[in-house]
């Protein structure tokens, strides 16, 4: 009798090699972290903990200027090395909260994007994570599986070929 071995997709196969050569490659990336604004407390303790590990590592990281998730990446790798830090904003700094906007003025390398002040919040930040991830090697996102938003970008970072980690809150 015998037996037939269903071998993995070529694509499965490519993204795993991927991934691998990844993990071997001690040089230094561009890793782009997004999340939701709302997380739990003990969440964030560990987004602080890897953001501040990969800029320990000498990684350059690239967030939004958003509370929860992306704060904690920002104020991680502030403490770390700011220059390994950048930001990228749905919109002008001006239409930041005020509790955001103290953090973001301690950001090296901000980037602004005031001709999407008239756009609807959910559209400029679709816009910004498309950017963030156009400037990334690498994604980690930290979502719930309802921020779809934050999965539809997911979804583009691995349609352009770049490696992506999703982690979920729930």
């Amino acid at each position: 009798m015998s037996r037939s071995l269903d071998l993995p997709s070529i694509d499965r196969i490519d993204t795993l090699a991927q991934e691998l050569a990844m993990l071997q490659d001690r040089s230094k990336r561009r890793i782009a972290i997004l999340g939701s604004r709302h997380v739990p407390v003990v969440s964030i303790h560990l987004v602080e903990l890897v953001a501040r590990s990969l800029a320990q590592e000498g990684h350059n990281l690239i967030t939004s200027g958003s509370q929860g998730v992306n704060a904690a990446v920002i104020r991680s790798v502030l403490e770390i090395d700011p220059a390994r830090l950048t930001v990228l904003l749905p919109q002008s700094l001006d239409r930041q909260p005020g509790e955001s906007r103290d953090q973001l003025e301690r950001v090296l390398h901000l980037v602004e994007k005031p001709e999407h002040d008239e756009l609807p919040l959910t559209m400029a930040s679709s816009l910004c994570n498309q950017d963030i991830i156009s400037r990334c090697d690498q994604l980690i996102c930290y979502a719930f599986h309802d921020s779809e938003t934050l999965l539809a970008s997911c979804r583009v970072a691995e349609d352009m070929g770049k490696v992506v980690s999703v982690m979920f809150f729930d």
